[in-house]
């Protein structure tokens, strides 16, 4: 075993690296794990390395040149907004994630708000662990089959959550910016708009499944909320910089908005200030929409086995950029 590995978990903050080890074990390459804060912990603690897994810090230029050594990123997970692609492309480091082993765990999120919020079980449980045994205080509350569900970003998790949300009979539009490249196939059933603003103003429901760029960066803003329908409910279960959060506050106080089921925001954690918890018909879960046991191996074993096919000198299977 090498005393300076090549491989190194520079931030990963799960309770082991069990999973890893094993695959790392097999293949005969070492590793070392570390729970580095900062670029510069980063930078001082990760000399030599050849190959990052990497869950929050920030992989840029700064890293790349103070590590001339490191010719691969693997991000846990799906999103790469902590990576600038430019300055990894530039430096000849590659960039992979792991685009498919929570999908059906965060379309099972999207779901499981969708339903907390509609049939209003959230709200009206804790009404009854206050003691109000009523369920008018629910009123009013509609049958899913005749709900429209508006899903913006149709790739492996919003199909997922389209073909949920279709089994129990609503119906699905949908609008996605990669609708018609070729090779892409989508269920049948969902009713594709030409426009986004279609989709905000005919949904029941509204559901993001977009990936954050600087294009959807803020994309649910005050005009977005605007154009949805009075009473409609928003789901978020993608990433919080696709939202301005203040116009959400807003279109919640203001009644245009029947609720909002939130699993990520754009500073985590929710500070416990935040006005979004002043609202009842609100609920906020601690970005877990990725998580099951099953998932949780699975991202860890396809992260430790992205960094072996690189060693070898074997094609990598998610790359995110091209060298």
């Amino acid at each position: 075993m090498e005393h300076n590995p090549k491989i190194i978990i520079c931030d990963c903050d799960h309770k082991d690296v069990d999973t890893e080890k094993a695959v790392f074990d097999a293949a005969g390459m070492d590793f070392r794990w570390l729970h580095c804060m900062s670029q510069d912990e980063v930078i001082e603690q990760c000399q030599g390395a050849v190959c990052f897994l990497n869950q929050y810090v920030r992989m840029d230029e700064k890293i790349f040149k103070a590590i001339p050594s490191l010719r691969m990123v693997v991000r846990y997970g799906v999103g790469v907004d902590n990576v600038n692609l430019a300055d990894a492309t530039r430096y000849g480091v590659q960039i992979c994630n792991v685009p498919d082993y929570g999908t059906n765990e965060v379309a099972d999120q999207a779901l499981a708000l969708m339903l907390s919020l509609t049939r209003k079980t959230y709200m009206i449980g804790n009404m009854t662990r206050a003691g109000v045994w009523n369920y008018i205080e629910s009123v009013p509350v509609h049958r899913l089959s005749t709900r429209t569900v508006g899903i913006l970003g149709v790739g492996r998790i919003g199909a997922a959550f389209a073909r949920r949300v279709h089994t129990l009979g609503c119906r699905v539009v949908a609008y996605d910016v990669r609708y018609g490249e070729s090779g892409r196939v989508f269920p049948d059933f969902i009713e594709f708009k030409p426009t986004m603003d279609e989709v905000l103003a005919q949904a029941d429901i509204l559901s993001l499944h977009c990936a954050l760029t600087e294009e959807s960066r803020g994309m649910m803003n005050a005009a977005a909320f605007s154009k949805m329908k009075e009473g409609a409910f928003f789901i978020n279960v993608a990433r919080g910089g696709l939202v301005d959060e203040d116009a959400l506050e807003g279109a919640l106080s203001s009644g245009r908005l029947a609720g909002a089921g939130i699993d990520v925001v754009n500073a985590e954690p929710l500070s416990g200030e935040s006005p979004l918890f002043r609202h009842e018909n609100v609920v906020v879960t601690p970005h877990m929409g990725w998580y099951s046991e099953e998932s949780a191996e699975e991202l860890n074993r396809k992260c430790a086995e992205e960094v072996v096919r690189f060693l070898r000198g074997e094609a990598v299977r998610c790359p995110v950029n091209q060298l």
